[in-house]
């Protein structure tokens, strides 16, 4: 049998656990795994143009896939060009293992180039972070980052110096294929009859329902039917709860609707499925209040949790409906549902586009791209405002799926997501949501598209400014201050890129550009010049917030800008 370099084995392993791809930029620290990889030919090098956008696709495409997904970086600067994609990735909690190459393992400890401690690095963003420093160690060690990542659900990464890369390996084949193990979790019998009693007890039920519901939607939907609870979905809810969902209310929160937070505060019990909503105002103060969650340490985080069950929410609804009495009594319901019809109009309402009516509002952009988008379109969208429009304006149906930045709260995480996604899913539609600030800091991964020949269609928010920041520092009593982006033509960068490139000033250039761009054989970019004066107004506000948006208006006008107080009224109220 041939021998093999560490190197090789580690390439040998990942394959065997199902890995097609590694996504990072070659170095010389990682030169034995790079050749590994070309002389593979399983496993892939999907190159980018910054390790942060590398972490970032990995962890879209364990998302997407639940299958674990690889990236790399090369020592010290590599490394630390990983980390605010994988605190992502871990906070979402996907599988994703790094490859952290390190500086010559002789020079370990002499401050050498380049020279950084990625145990230390990578510890609050992992679940397991070793150092390689024998080739016989590397098997093992290799398998346990893989077991970790894939079975706890977030990062593991695994730290190799190119000089141990290219030593001989002691074992020629790999020894483990991945299994990654997911019990079955519910509460116990007793507990289940406990929390039953509560909620046949209780009036008016609602329900919140969170990331922990995938894969439990018609156990959530009997739920609902049999107490008659309208349910609330958060953020990371949205995809695999908000369709085919006569119950559904809304979102609650800083980007959801006036009818979720309703609904969430006129119930006299709330039972929160599979979500940690980190919003303590948005909980409601009277209610009795239940949390099923299968990670213990969540229950009662956010809020006074008076019943708290370890469990599965699919396992465990299961059982809890052989409990549940069937409710006669909808006006709960009823009323959520009312008003949530009435806040749906509202919203749409706002969805206008007159010909020659500049700027766009981004809400119509967003409602157009949901009417063409495929019915099984992939979105992501970057922090900030486009994550608002999205949560507002895109249908989930079961088969789209919803990519960002919803934990971690990055911005330029909608281009970098979007890579991982055509790249896992290279038949289907994939669309990234980015703000013009988003996509400014990672620019860079445009070129990737054409070099990985990647059919991503980018719809880029053009308005000028840092919006949400902006809206914060209003809404704060403060004249926005370094805001303002001075932007290039994106379409003309994207062309340059390779890309299609469109640019769109009026509502009526929107569907054309949009057709034009899905139907395009490859890349594309469409740069939408949308209102910088949009206001996201949250589903309730604070004293605090009117006082300081009162306070802002003040300020603007003494301080020579009114001509933005007049801009602010005539886009909002005069549509």
């Amino acid at each position: 049998m041939a021998k093999k370099t560490v190197a090789e084995l580690l390439v040998d392993t990942l394959a065997a656990a199902g890995v097609k791809r590694v996504y990072g930029i070659v170095g010389d620290s990682l030169n034995g795994i790079t050749d590994a990889i070309h002389r593979h030919g399983t496993v892939q090098l999907a190159h980018v143009r910054h390790e942060e956008t590398a972490a970032f696709a990995a962890g879209a495409e364990a998302h997407l896939t639940g299958a674990l997904t690889v990236c790399a970086g090369s020592s010290g600067p590599g490394n630390l060009h990983l980390i605010n994609g994988l605190y992502d990735c871990h906070r979402n909690r996907v599988p994703v293992l790094a490859i952290a190459a390190h500086i010559p393992s002789r020079e370990v400890g002499s401050n050498y180039f380049q020279e950084t401690h990625p145990e230390r690095l990578f510890a609050e963003c992992s679940h397991y972070c070793e150092i390689i420093s024998h080739p016989e160690q590397m098997p093992r060690v290799l398998e346990i980052a893989m077991q970790t990542a894939a079975s706890r659900q977030g990062v593991a990464v695994v730290v190799l110096s190119g000089d141990i890369a290219l030593h001989e390996a002691t074992t020629m084949q790999p020894r483990l294929k991945l299994n990654p193990t997911r019990p079955t979790i519910r509460p116990s019998d007793e507990d289940i009859s406990r929390l039953a009693a509560v909620l046949n007890d209780a009036k008016k039920v609602t329900i919140l329902a969170g990331a922990g519901c995938a894969g439990a939607h018609d156990e959530l939907i009997q739920a609902a039917e049999r107490l008659k609870a309208p349910i609330v979905h958060a953020l990371r809810g949205k995809e695999f709860i908000e369709y085919d969902n006569p119950f559904d209310v809304g979102m609650t929160g800083l980007l959801g609707f006036s009818s979720g937070y309703y609904a969430m505060m006129n119930g006299d019990a709330l039972l929160m499925l599979g979500t940690d909503f980190p919003y303590q105002q948005f909980y409601p103060e009277k209610a009795t209040i239940a949390q099923i969650d299968i990670r213990p340490e969540q229950i009662g985080r956010r809020s006074r949790v008076d019943i708290g069950l370890a469990g599965d929410v699919k396992e465990t609804l299961k059982v809890l409906l052989n409990h549940l009495e069937a409710k006669t009594e909808r006006s709960h319901l009823d009323l959520c549902v009312d008003h949530y019809h009435k806040a749906r109009k509202g919203l749409d309402d706002l969805a206008t586009g007159v010909p020659g009516r500049r700027p766009i509002h981004p809400q119509y952009l967003v409602r157009r791209l949901d009417s063409l988008a495929a019915e099984d379109a992939v979105f992501s969208c970057d922090v900030g405002t486009p994550t608002i429009w999205a949560a507002r304006y895109l249908t989930m149906n079961g088969k789209r799926r919803l990519l960002g930045s919803f934990n971690h709260g990055s911005m330029a995480n909608a281009l970098p997501q979007a890579i991982g996604a055509q790249a896992a899913f290279p038949d289907r539609q994939v669309i990234s949501l980015s703000g013009d600030g988003g996509i400014a800091m990672l620019l860079g991964d445009l070129l990737s598209l054409r070099q990985l020949n990647l059919p991503v269609k980018v719809v880029v928010f053009n308005n000028s400014s840092l919006a949400f920041v902006e809206l914060e520092m209003k809404a704060a009593g403060l004249l926005d201050y370094g805001t303002d982006l001075h932007n290039p033509d994106f379409a003309k960068i994207a062309e340059a890129a390779g890309a299609l490139g469109l640019r769109v000033e009026t509502p009526e250039q929107v569907d054309p550009a949009l057709k034009k761009a899905l139907e395009h054989d490859g890349p594309a970019l469409v740069e939408v010049v949308v209102n910088r004066q949009e206001l996201s107004m949250p589903p309730t506000i604070d004293l605090e917030q009117m006082t300081g948006f009162g306070l802002y208006l003040i300020r603007a006008v003494l301080n020579g800008r009114g001509d933005e107080v007049v801009d602010l009224a005539r886009t909002n109220l005069f549509r």
